[in-house]
């Protein structure tokens, strides 16, 4: 009998042979013979089983093991021993049946709220779902009902992991902070994609032209992501809040799971190896620069920075062969923070190879190349063989001196051990069988996982074609959707539209939760002719403006967007556009400026939806509501009526010359809500109020540095402004003015912003000179709150960020 929470352990046929029968001896699988089809292989392979649940999964990994014998050859396979085959000092077991190290802690949720209108039966019914074994239920929670907070409730009232998919990163961040709030003493973790600007490789034959791949990548954004992982395999109170991104490939759980050192307190190890493995685990020794992914040696003392660890590093002491003490410490004070018994660490990065396996990979990679060297030349097609033979050589010379190359994910079927077609290691292959998956705003996330394999795989297909990679590289590629849907586990889609294809997994059976705990009700919704559109909007705004509350006003297309926000400026309405040519972080600066009161109206397009938290909007303009499509279909329209949900006095009008079939079916829908929420305030005595919540900064970090000050301990005197404040703020308006002359803005803007600071102080201690420092320090903090800090979607500037870097670019 299995205990609760543990890993299924699928039957193996590799006869024990550890981790190396999973990871080294299973590579490259069969090598295909270098053709690639032209039609998109949607077809799952035939050895992939259908199943409800992860087993069959790892079943088939475990075959693949057996499989993988064949390109050792059976002479080569018996020579080999263990000493060859192991890459670390001691062997790891495997890694979903050792020990947690931090096992046994119970998801306990903290909140000052009781489940209130819908929540307690929707909870009742997810919960009772979930404990029967049901595979798929749907959440139909209308706007501002605590979709978030029922989905807490129904974590820990089953005491499973979880993950929470999110259509985007900036609602994924959203969750990810409401969760924490919610599960203080709990793993809740956050895995999006790391790059902070990615460019794929590409070719585009009609020109010619040859694209590079460029990626940044965000240092906190990888180091969140492994943590992710290493909570999944160390914990079982674990909450994951992923975009949809994350069904795209990472390293293998057998790979990276056994790719780990056991270290214990008081037992013999000796140092020497220690650091062997650290460098095997892609750890790096830097002795000056400490820093995340690396470690030091001093003496028989090793400091070592895991790569999950934001700011605490581990301290191994050595007496001769001997371990004496594992402590934490804060790297930047020195301070002892905690002492460890036993510890285990994990790679320094998810794509962590062993060096047998490389070196297998370098023979499967060889062996495909010559197969299409021998295609491309019989075709005459001696360009692209050429181009070809000579990318691929250099790689493997990259593969074999330094372990890694520039775009060395092509040939993850050769890494990874996967045979052609074959489904790429995802993090859902380190969720445990009985985690529940949460998709929230289903009606996006889930089309989302359908729609990403097409275009990379036509993308690599181009590349293949024309020599640039081999044709492996195709195996480097998200998850499709029937592989999604077999891999995933119970799974509650969440969503106050929810589309046909969650409803038909579910035989059209869902749980509402439409009553509000605050009593709030769907908005009224008001028609308006078409025709005088802008300047009915004109007036509508100014009256919400002087109330107090914003509004959100959505178009049609970009160019209307802006020259709507260039019309609404020239009118002296403080107003701002947002659309997907502004980046992601831009856009939340827009959002929390909003929020704040640096202006008033804020256009869009189809970014006014899902998961906008905005108590403040009093009003929702609906523009050519009439003009049927994608940003008008029922789903979009009731979505973007949810906005005004949050305030008691919202309201929301359409402009439209006649009734279309969505606006009829949303109108319907909220009418229906309504009903039934008037009914229950009727019934309860209870009187709407609008949401009040405080305007969370997301970007703290980014502005505030990533220095936690409360851990500095130099004390530095602040410079004494002289009596003459007048005299003084000139001086700094001419260095400002100096500054910006000679193009150093960020000195400049430094400048500004203390100007602006010290006339702060000076109107308050002129309002009152008894004024004790803490009121002026507040007022200092409300003047910058208010200003807003984001230049993006102002009246003047076409297209945002990215029209403006092409600009500048040529």
């Amino acid at each position: 009998m299995q205990a609760p929470g543990a890993y299924r352990q699928p039957p193996c046929r590799t006869g024990g042979q550890g981790w190396f029968a999973r990871a080294t001896l299973c590579k490259a699988g069969n090598v295909s013979d270098g053709r690639l089809s032209r039609n998109t292989p949607d077809a799952i392979p035939a050895s992939m089983p259908r199943r409800n649940s992860l087993a069959s999964r790892r079943l088939h990994a475990c075959n693949r093991a057996v499989e993988g014998r064949m390109w050792l050859g059976p002479e080569e396979s018996r020579s080999m021993s263990a000493t060859d085959i192991q890459t670390l000092s001691s062997q790891a077991p495997e890694p979903r049946t050792r020990e947690k190290l931090e096992g046994g802690h119970p998801l306990v949720m903290e909140s000052e709220f009781e489940p209130a209108g819908d929540q307690p039966t929707a909870i009742a019914e997810l919960v009772e779902g979930v404990t029967a074994g049901e595979q798929n239920q749907v959440l139909l929670g209308a706007t501002g009902t605590g979709k978030t907070y029922t989905m807490a409730k129904v974590i820990e009232a089953t005491q499973r992991p979880a993950i929470v998919l999110a259509p985007n990163k900036t609602l994924a961040a959203q969750l990810y902070g409401e969760f924490k709030g919610f599960f203080p003493s709990n793993a809740v973790e956050y895995f999006v994609s790391y790059y902070d600007y990615y460019q794929p490789e590409a070719y585009v034959p009609r020109s010619d032209t040859y694209i590079e791949k460029e990626a940044q990548i965000n240092e906190q954004i990888d180091r969140m992501r492994h943590s992710a992982t290493r909570a999944l395999l160390e914990r079982d109170d674990v909450i994951i809040v992923a975009s949809v991104s994350c069904i795209y490939g990472i390293g293998s759980v057998e790979t990276y799971g056994a790719m780990t050192q056991d270290l214990r307190a008081g037992r013999e190890c000796d140092p020497r190896k220690v650091i062997a493995d650290l460098v095997t685990q892609q750890y790096r020794r830097n002795d000056q620069a400490f820093r995340r992914g690396t470690f030091r040696v001093r003496g028989d003392v090793i400091e070592l920075w895991p790569a999950h660890l934001e700011d605490r590093a581990w301290r191994l002491s050595f007496f001769g062969e001997e371990l004496e003490d594992i402590t934490e410490f804060d790297p930047l004070t020195g301070e002892r923070t905690d002492k460890f018994e036993q510890i285990r660490v994990y790679a320094n990065s998810h794509y962590v190879t062993p060096r047998p396996t490389l070196q297998q990979a370098v023979k499967g990679i060889q062996e495909e190349l010559k197969i299409r060297l021998s295609q491309l030349v019989d075709e005459g097609r001696l360009l692209e063989a050429q181009r070809l033979e000579q990318r691929t050589n250099f790689d493997l010379e990259m593969i074999e001196a330094t372990g890694s190359c520039n775009g060395i994910e092509n040939y993850s079927r050769y890494l990874t051990g996967r045979a052609p077609g074959e489904p790429p290691p995802t993090l859902f292959e380190f969720i445990p069988d009985r985690a529940i998956v949460f998709a929230d705003e289903s009606h996006v996330s889930v089309p989302q996982i359908g729609g990403m394999y097409r275009g990379d795989f036509r993308r690599k297909f181009t590349l293949a074609e024309h020599g640039f990679r081999l044709p492996s590289c195709t195996d480097n590629r998200p998850l499709k959707f029937e592989e999604w849907d077999i891999m995933r586990p119970q799974s509650v889609f969440v969503s106050a539209t929810p589309q046909s294809w969650e409803l038909e997994q579910t035989g059209g059976v869902f749980v509402e939760q439409v009553i509000r705990p605050t009593g709030l009700i769907d908005p009224e919704v008001q028609i308006r002719p078409v025709e005088m559109q802008v300047d009915d909007l004109l007036d509508e705004v100014r009256k919400v403006a002087a109330n107090g509350y914003r509004t959100l006003v959505t178009t049609l297309t970009k160019r209307m967007a802006e020259d709507l926000t260039e019309y609404l400026h020239e009118q002296g309405i403080r107003v701002r556009y947002m659309h997907s040519d502004i980046d992601t972080l831009e856009r939340i600066e827009i959002l929390r400026d909003l929020r704040l009161g640096a202006f008033d109206v804020l256009v869009g397009i189809n970014l006014l939806r899902e998961g906008l938290d905005i108590p403040e909007c009093g009003l929702v303009a609906i523009l050519d509501a009439d003009k049927e499509g994608f940003l008008r279909s029922e789903t979009s329209l009731i979505q973007t009526i949810g906005r005004a949900a949050r305030n008691a006095d919202g309201r929301v009008i359409m402009y439209a010359d006649h009734v279309t079939g969505s606006m009829e079916r949303a109108l319907k829908e909220t009418e229906r809500r309504r009903a039934k929420q008037l009914s229950y305030n009727e019934a309860h005595g209870i009187t709407p109020e609008t949401i009040r919540k405080n305007v969370a900064d997301v970007l703290e970090g980014l502005y505030k540095g990533d220095t936690d000050t409360a851990r500095i301990t130099a004390q530095v005197d602040k410079p004494m402004v002289g009596a003459n404040l007048q005299a003084h703020l000139e001086g700094l308006r001419d260095k400002m003015r100096k500054a910006a002359e000679n193009l150093e803005f960020e000195e400049a803007a430094r400048l500004r912003d203390e100007i602006n600071r010290l006339e702060t102080v000076e109107l308050a201690v002129a309002d009152d000179p008894l004024a004790r420092q803490s009121q002026v320090e507040l007022a200092v903090e409300d003047s910058r709150a208010a200003q807003g800090r984001s230049s993006a979607g102002k009246a003047g500037q076409r297209g945002g960020n990215v029209r403006r870097r092409k600009r500048k670019s040529r």
